[in-house]
């Protein structure tokens, strides 16, 4: 079982209908794309790392930990946002470079700022629907609201053999550096060719024996997952409905 899976798990909300959690995470999150609000970003971003520390029992070490990721990816695209190279300065900042400027503007420093708190309001919205609902219960809500079958399956294979492929790397990884696989830039460089060509090999040789233990197990081209159906609760769907109405309040009035 991969990190994921035992934080969902051992989740406090583990056991809150999958429907209301996936109607919550999916609906805030498109309020908070298409409003582009900071007020409703930090409102967002307040609520899910309250509903995902407080209510779900992760612990704020490893939910600080995983909202730091997204600003590997974030920081350079808002960079072009905000940092401007000109000739005349602007207003929001100048760095003088010879005969020109590294500048920015107000309007662009606040583009940046929106940009910032959207994102991460929106993946807090992501976190707090995986890090509480396991992959099958999410494919149970999709397949209610009628995806295509076919996608659900490949989704579910996709998920499983990421972590496989990951753990395979890692293990090979491992190995390699206790073998002083890479000590240099040349011998690293031939090492990761290496593990790619393995992986690729292991990966091909676990779906076979996936696919015979499937077939043996008399797979007819559907893959049936047990389920357990928790009914919705009357105060969580008023909860959620007033949360949702208080955000889109907050975004036609802020």
């Amino acid at each position: 079982m991969n990190a994921i899976d035992r934080l969902c798990y051992t989740s406090g909300l583990r056991y809150v209908n999958a429907v209301e959690k996936f109607i919550f995470s999916m609906l805030t999150l498109l309020l908070c794309v298409i409003s582009r609000s900071i007020s409703a970003a930090a409102v967002v971003l307040l609520v899910t790392g309250i509903l995902t520390v407080g209510k779900g029992g992760i612990s704020l070490s490893r939910y600080l930990k995983s909202m730091t990721v997204p600003l590997v990816f974030l920081f350079p695209g808002t960079l072009a946002v905000l940092v401007n190279i000109s000739r005349a300065p602007l207003d929001g900042f100048a760095i003088p470079l010879g005969t020109w400027y590294l500048t920015g503007s107000f309007s662009g420093l606040k583009n940046g700022v929106r940009l910032i708190f959207t994102a991460l309001s929106s993946v807090s919205c992501l976190y707090f629907l995986s890090f509480s609902t396991p992959v099958t219960d999410i494919l149970e809500v999709l397949k209610k609201i009628h995806i295509p079958k076919l996608i659900l399956e490949l989704m579910l294979l996709t998920y499983r053999y990421i972590f496989i492929m990951f753990h395979t790397a890692s293990a090979i990884t491992v190995s390699q550096n206790c073998r002083l696989g890479n000590k240099n830039i040349r011998i690293a460089r031939k090492s990761f060719a290496l593990m790619l060509c393995s992986v690729f090999l292991l990966s091909v040789r676990r779906s076979n024996a996936l696919y015979d233990a499937m077939e043996a197990r008399c797979y007819n081209g559907r893959i049936q997952v047990l389920k357990e159906d928790y009914p919705a609760k009357p105060y969580e769907v008023s909860m959620i409905a007033g949360f949702e109405l208080f955000l889109i309040a907050l975004i036609i009035f802020l």
